[in-house]
């Protein structure tokens, strides 16, 4: 879409677009968004000339939101989702650095080391070193001081564990490992350090964004009667604006901002569609949206009132089909995270025998019974798989119909990938199995303790959503409409209240799920798809309970 004037593009926005690999340029983004956003200020503006009334003023609201929405989204949503993606690509930073430390260990080579690094490894960072090192091919570098600079700004721990790592393989031989040892404590370190500091610097903004966002537009619900009896001049329009647009829109850019500011994230697996156990289609979930939609609008109308009609579908529906839809992607989920919780004990366990002179192959065998469920069934049958067919390590278990071929878990294959090349190396790649299994132990701490000490705030976030907010704002409507006499208190009809009063509640079970889940373990679609599902049904239901029971009492 065209738009009248020549559009800017900032460098920083130009950096976001290549990191998110958009289809399209930076300057046909922003055109296209600021291009939308006039002919819909157009729109409204032609709005305002021809109509009044009270539909006239949604449809202008709603014109306005939209315009100023997309040109925010043009503008600053790629950012975002450029800074989110960055996020989570930096917390595979300490993995990387261990397959760095554990390829110098085998090859003192650090061409080798990160030729190994970038083979075993997944996802954003893995390439990114990939593409740097074929940068350096043909001189003398290997790619990592550059790959290291690329992100120091960012995480500078990850600038000097690389940069050790390197050194490593310049060192003297009986030097080497004591260093290799400092990177992979460096990196460890780093990231501890980063999401202590974060954790601690968080309270204080969450605490404003509870209040700013929550307390205080209920409690401002709660005093509209007397506002009105006081003459202060509340009306339809302006509680529509405030609760359905100025509020939501606040609190959704202090929840960017918010995401924004973390620095690492230890992201779930990604589970694509194309995996066995998750249904191709949308049709359940938008069968169970439907029936979930039609169920509360009926309940919500006999059991409250006509105006909780929409809130009660729009609640009930929409978390019904996020459930269902990415229910199964949890499933699929929670085996792939206990399937990674026992592979500390199966790489210390093959790591011991391997030092003893046993294969690798031998040592599985032997290491099932060293390690919990249901790890030890995988090992079983790559085991199994393995003696059938004859096939490699890698073969049995991430080759078609391995052992782990349906485990989407990056970990989980640089760990196969590790096992793989100890079976060439033979005896001698005992210690790095051991080692990658400490590093494994390692990290799972690191993670605990960052969402240990995330936890109180990202609790009370997500109680807040899907109960607190939602039974404040229940008792705000019930007691409005009892000191307003019931039907309507000067010119705000109960019915209008408890419906812009029953939005706000949802734009909270979004809204602070979503940052509770981001916060707590990285923004994941699926992860906060199936939790912001959960919440609103939560809050639909409490809302709607919280309304009756206190009409009940008053």
């Amino acid at each position: 879409m065209a738009y009248p004037g020549t559009v800017e593009v900032p460098n920083d926005y130009r950096r976001a677009c290549r990191l998110l690999s958009l289809p399209v340029s930076p300057e046909a983004v922003l055109t296209a968004s600021y291009g939308i956003a006039l002919c819909g200020s157009l729109l409204a503006t032609v709005a305002v000339l021809l109509a009044s009334g009270a539909l006239a003023t949604i449809a202008v609201l709603g014109l306005l939101v939209v315009s100023l929405g997309t040109a925010a989204l043009g503008r600053y949503g790629v950012p975002f989702a450029a800074e989110a993606k960055r996020i989570r690509t930096l917390g595979a930073a300490p993995s990387l650095v261990t397959t760095l430390v554990l390829g110098a260990t085998l090859w003192p080579s650090a061409e080798r080391a990160t030729v190994f690094a970038g083979e075993a490894g997944n996802g954003l960072l893995a390439a990114r070193l990939d593409e740097h090192h074929r940068r350096a091919t043909g001189t003398p570098r290997s790619g990592l001081e550059t790959f290291a600079a690329a992100w120091s700004d960012r995480f500078p721990a990850l600038e000097r564990a690389v940069g050790l790592v390197e050194n490593a393989t310049a060192a003297p031989a009986e030097e080497r490992p004591e260093v290799l040892e400092r990177a992979r404590e460096c990196i460890l370190d780093g990231t501890r350090d980063e999401m202590a500091a974060f954790a601690a610097s968080l309270r204080g903004p969450a605490t404003g964004l509870y209040a700013v966002g929550v307390l205080l537009p209920l409690a401002m619900a709660s005093l509209l009667p007397a506002a009105a009896a006081a003459g202060v001049p509340v009306t339809g329009p302006v509680l529509i604006g405030t609760y359905g647009v100025v509020l939501p829109a606040a609190l959704l850019v202090a929840c960017c901002w918010l995401l924004g500011r973390r620095p690492v994230a230890f992201p779930p697996v990604t589970v694509p569609w194309s995996h066995p156990d998750v249904p191709d289609t949308v049709l359940p979930a938008v069968v169970a949206g439907i029936a979930a939609g039609t169920a509360g609008w009926f309940l919500a109308a006999a059991l409250v009132a006509e105006w909780a009609a929409p809130i009660g579908a729009l609640g009930a529906g929409v978390g019904s089909a996020l459930v269902v839809h990415y229910r199964p992607v949890s499933a699929v989920r929670d085996h792939v995270t206990a399937v990674e919780a026992g592979l500390p004990d199966a790489l210390s366990a093959v790591g011991r025998r391997l030092d003893r002179g046993q294969s690798v192959e031998a040592a599985l065998v032997e290491a099932v019974d060293e390690t919990p469920d249901p790890t030890s069934g995988v090992i079983e049958a790559a085991v199994a798989r393995q003696e059938r067919l004859g096939t490699s390590v890698e073969g049995a278990f991430l080759g078609p119909g391995g052992a782990l071929a349906d485990v989407p878990s990056h970990r989980v294959r640089r760990v196969v990938t590790l096992l793989d090349t100890a079976a060439t190396i033979g005896p001698p790649a005992g210690e790095s199995v051991t080692t990658m299994g400490e590093h494994l132990d390692a990290l799972r701490a690191i993670e605990r303790e960052t969402r240990r000490d995330l936890a109180q705030i990202t609790e009370t976030l997500s109680n807040t959503a899907a109960l607190f907010g939602p039974l404040v704002g229940g008792a705000t409507v019930a007691l409005a409409g009892s000191m307003g006499g019931g039907e309507q208190f000067e010119t705000i009809p109960s019915a209008l209240l408890g419906t812009v009063v029953g939005w706000y509640v949802l734009v909270l079970a979004v809204l602070l799920t979503v940052l509770s889940t981001g916060l707590h373990r990285g923004l994941d679609r699926a992860l906060v798809g199936y939790r912001t599902g959960l919440a609103l049904l939560s809050a639909t239901a409490t809302f709607l309970v919280a309304v009756v029971a206190t009409e009940l009492l008053v």
